[in-house]
């Protein structure tokens, strides 16, 4: 008897969500993969093709931010083990 987890893993994989659930993944790490300070002025709204669309408090923190977003995304693939996002979008 096969146990669920295997089971489940399968169905995933046959029906091609792999992708889409290791997006949404991003979005459940982001917190982690940012700290405490950023986590607190920010909000990940979307996972599309790779790229997390990220909502900011202020323009401020968009303009800081972009300059970190080459961090950010190691940041977060390295949570992930595996490269999903390819792009982060401040809004």
């Amino acid at each position: 008897m096969e146990h669920i987890a295997g089971a489940l893993k399968k169905l995933i994989k046959k029906q091609g969500m792999e992708k889409e659930i290791n997006q949404q993944k991003a979005v459940d790490v982001w917190g982690e993969a940012v700290g405490k300070k950023i986590n607190e002025y920010t909000e990940p709204v979307d996972v599309r093709f790779g790229v997390l669309t990220v909502k900011t408090s202020s323009p401020v923190w968009r303009q800081e931010l972009q300059f970190q977003k080459k961090s950010i995304v190691d940041s977060i693939n390295k949570k992930l083990k595996k490269t999903t996002i390819k792009d982060v979008r401040f809004i």
